[in-house]
């Protein structure tokens, strides 16, 4: 998987989830949240997690008015257009799935522990959750 780096939209799958999210909306993020918080899932694969982060980042995004993060023009317009009342439900879960993104388990931060990005990714994350509230 391509990483260019520590931002929820730096890999290709953080990428291709802002279109999934300009197509299907809400759905795209309640869909990442349950997946990675199926109870089912002893072990959460790095893509299930980038997915996860992405649709936190979207989702604080709308609820803070902050589109910093947001690089993609159709994600940025879809974030203006949501109304943060409507969204305002999916808080806890995403919340509960970045916690479960940085949990024994996941694979992403066994990818990042070893190189020279892992710091900052793992302030980036901790920042997504201060969002979350």
């Amino acid at each position: 998987m391509n990483v260019w780096g520590v931002g929820p939209f730096d890999n290709e799958v953080g990428a291709a989830f802002a279109g999934e999210v300009t197509q299907d909306g809400a759905f795209a993020l309640a869909e990442a949240f349950d997946v990675v918080l199926d109870p089912e899932g002893d072990f959460l694969a790095a893509e299930e997690g980038w997915r996860a982060l992405a649709a936190a980042e979207v989702l604080a995004a709308v609820l803070t008015g902050e589109t910093a993060g947001l690089t993609d023009a159709g994600l940025r317009a879809w974030v203006a257009a949501a109304d943060p009342a409507e969204l305002e439900p999916l808080r806890e879960r995403a919340h509960e799935a970045v916690t479960r993104v940085l949990a024994p388990g996941s694979e992403l931060p066994d990818l990042w522990e070893s190189g020279e990005d892992a710091e900052a990714w793992q302030a980036n994350v901790e920042q997504l959750l201060g969002a979350l509230g």
